[in-house]
């Protein structure tokens, strides 16, 4: 298959040699760089420079490979194969459990691991695939958040982080819920704030009263339970 980009850049872009690689390497550590932006903007952990040196290893990886079958007129892909593993498992060491019992850095992670793939489509030369490819990764990591965010605030079933001065306003709490129109689906003790003074807790509900449903947003719930006297710190969990 011919890649345009590569058909119109001529023959020595689609072959292998000095200044295809570079050519692949530029592009892959260019889009793993605006990739790195977005998620450094966000205040992400993994950002510019870390998502700019697994792309380029794996575009590095992917066009050894192709040297090495080239000259041997075949073989396995072991150093791409193994790339891909290795960033699998840098990918899974992003992830962070707080001790809101809230998993963060999984879009990081599943980006850094996507990163890494297109890295490799990036290092096979068939750049019009990976620019696309990168273009609708870079798309759904800006633009697809705000919908998100939109439609969780108005589901009918979130997650909030909950500290209380004392165990002892629990009940009280629950019975504000319930007149509120909101059923308690669970409740689970935070352990890491034994000793802390604070009874802290993940509570799951579910909005079953219409017109809670109609005129205010999980936002909104969330502040008018902010003003209870008992209720020392709550904040929805993403």
């Amino acid at each position: 298959m011919k890649d345009p980009i590569a058909n119109l850049l001529g023959e020595w872009s689609s072959s292998l040699n000095l200044w295809s690689i570079l050519l692949r390497l530029s592009l892959s550590i260019l889009f793993a760089g605006v990739v790195g932006w977005e998620r450094s903007s966000k205040r992400h952990a993994a950002g510019l420079r870390t998502f700019m040196i697994v792309s380029m290893g794996a575009t590095l990886s992917m066009a050894i490979d192709l040297v090495l079958i080239e000259k041997n007129g075949g073989g396995f892909w072991l150093i791409s194969t193994a790339t891909t593993i290795g960033i699998a498992i840098i990918s899974a060491n992003t992830l962070l459990y707080s001790s809101k019992n809230q998993i963060k850095g999984l879009t990081t992670s599943i980006g850094l691991w996507a990163t890494g793939i297109i890295g490799l489509l990036f290092g096979t030369g068939y750049y019009t695939l990976a620019l696309i490819v990168g273009i609708v990764f870079v798309c759904l990591l800006s633009l697809v958040p705000a919908l998100e965010i939109y439609l969780k605030n108005r589901s009918n079933h979130f997650e909030f982080h909950l500290e209380l001065k004392s165990a002892s306003y629990l009940k009280d709490f629950i019975t504000v819920i319930r007149k509120l129109g909101i059923r308690i689906d669970g409740i689970e003790n935070n352990p890491a704030y034994v000793n802390s003074g604070l009874s802290v807790y993940s509570v799951s509900v579910s909005i079953f009263k219409k017109e809670l449903k109609e005129y205010k947003t999980h936002k909104d719930i969330i502040e008018a339970l902010k003003t209870l006297d008992y209720v020392y710190y709550i904040e929805e969990m993403q």
